[in-house]
């Protein structure tokens, strides 16, 4: 251990690391919560640019301090938060958002749950070997091909860990060798689980490293004997070298090859590769202040933009005149149209192709055809609903959107950073931020979802 320094902590920076300043230089040190006196170390990079600091002991902690309920916190990385009191969470999320978004509206209070623990209803793990030779799974150490174990998660849904532990089993009884990223063999690389929260329908999807999957069929047949509660066994086949989980092929092993859930009252279809909310309780917050936002009167066409599989279009169908979705994924999209058909709806159309494109027809000349040779013929939108991935809206999308002139678009983000950037864009375009609401839809976690609410000026 090196030189240790005393340092008081000043606040947290936006990803909740706490802000320590001394000898004129500025650090943000993990797991340091704001008034907190402690001692920590620093670790020397290349260069000065590149030192960063770790936390050694604390001499005065907070009250706000939290003692994590799992083991594996300060090593796993599924969890950011668990050092600190959920209150306390919910108190840092809303102070986050106000330092990026508080310039346009007045943040309202975080919407947090009643039970932050097991909401996760998709749960992806890696399967290696430790040293000893034993088959785990768990999760990436940070920077790392390093698996840490994990036999319990109190974030994912309770029955995937036992579905794990059968799995591994089965992988030492069968001599089924997980796949080692760093050498590229093995077969089993990872396994994706998902829950219907409310039908309690599951399905196991089984990443493979090669192009055959030897022993496939008397595998899930002992996976789905021990496990009733698995609806579908699908087996997904990727040997890239990549950070992407599923590869493109994909064979249904058991099952329908789909989950159904049930949301807002409606039953929805859940593919492999479909875009689903990981947390159906806070998702039914999120998505009736999005549509409590756009003040729905009946009348309205409306556009869901990135719609994935319908949720919101759906959702917001028996509230106005007609429903457009618009998502680049063809999966998902199929997966919209089938569960417009489940739920009887028919005010809802949804297309597969770019959402700045798609908008770039409705706002021009009529019958312009996009991916795919679909016509899109122009409309006058009433309300856009926006839900892009992490990135944010991209300048074609931005600038259709100005172009196309709403009268009132919902904004609902995963990541306050780039939706700040997309905000200011809008404002400058002639739209107000009326209302922001941050909702916590991933507990014991950094992230936080906010839906902000424009009106065209």
């Amino acid at each position: 251990m090196g030189k240790q320094y005393r340092v008081k902590c000043k606040g947290l920076d936006e990803t909740f690391k706490g802000i320590v300043k001394f000898n004129n230089s500025t650090f943000s040190v993990p797991y340091l919560l704001e008034d907190e006196v402690a001692n920590i170390s620093l670790i020397y990079g290349k260069d000065r640019a590149n030192t960063s600091a770790k936390l050694v002991s604390i001499e005065s902690p907070s009250k706000h301090r939290n003692t994590p309920k799992c083991p594996n916190f300060y090593k796993c990385g599924g969890c950011d938060l668990q050092h600190m009191t959920y209150t306390y969470q919910l108190e840092e999320k809303k102070k986050m958002v106000e330092n990026l978004l508080g310039k346009f509206c007045t943040v309202s209070d975080t919407l947090g749950m009643d039970n932050p623990y097991y909401y996760r209803n998709k749960i992806h793990a890696t399967l290696s070997k430790d040293r000893r030779g034993n088959i785990v799974s768990g999760i990436y150490e940070e920077n790392s091909h390093n698996v840490i174990p994990t036999d319990k998660c109190y974030i994912q849904e309770t029955s995937a860990d036992k579905i794990l532990k059968t799995i591994r089993n089965l992988m030492k009884q069968q001599k089924i060798a997980p796949y080692n990223e760093d050498k590229q063999y093995g077969t089993i690389r990872h396994v994706l689980i998902k829950h219907g929260f409310y039908t309690n329908q599951c399905m196991v999807v089984l990443v493979i490293g090669s192009d055959t999957f030897p022993g496939k069929n008397n595998f899930v047949s002992e996976l789905v004997k021990a496990h009733k509660e698995i609806t579908t066994v699908v087996v997904n086949f990727n040997n890239k070298k990549t950070s992407m989980v599923l590869g493109e092929k994909e064979v249904i092993a058991y099952g329908k090859g789909y989950i159904e859930d049930t949301l807002c009252g409606l039953t929805f279809r859940i593919s492999p590769k479909s875009f689903y909310q990981v947390n159906p309780t806070q998702t039914e917050k999120l998505y009736s202040t999005a549509i409590n936002f756009a003040n729905l009167t009946g009348k309205e066409t409306i556009l869901d933009a990135y719609c994935g599989i319908g949720t919101i279009s759906l959702i917001a169908s028996k509230h106005v005149k007609e429903v457009i979705g618009v998502e680049l994924n063809k999966s998902a999209i199929k997966d919209a149209k089938q569960n417009a058909a489940i739920n009887n709806i028919h005010n809802a159309s949804f297309y597969e192709g770019d959402a700045g494109e798609f908008m770039q027809a409705l706002s021009n000349d009529s019958n312009k055809k996009i991916k795919h040779s679909q016509t899109v013929d122009k409309k006058n939108i009433d309300v856009v609903f926006i839900d892009p991935p992490r990135s944010g809206c991209d300048q074609k999308f931005l600038t259709s959107l100005a172009s196309l002139k709403p009268k009132q678009v919902v904004y609902i983000s995963c990541n306050p950073v780039t939706q700040k950037r997309d905000l200011d864009y809008l404002t400058k375009k002639g739209y107000k931020v009326k209302n922001i609401q941050p909702v916590d839809m991933f507990p014991w976690t950094k992230h936080v979802e906010t839906v902000a609410n424009l009106i065209l000026d």
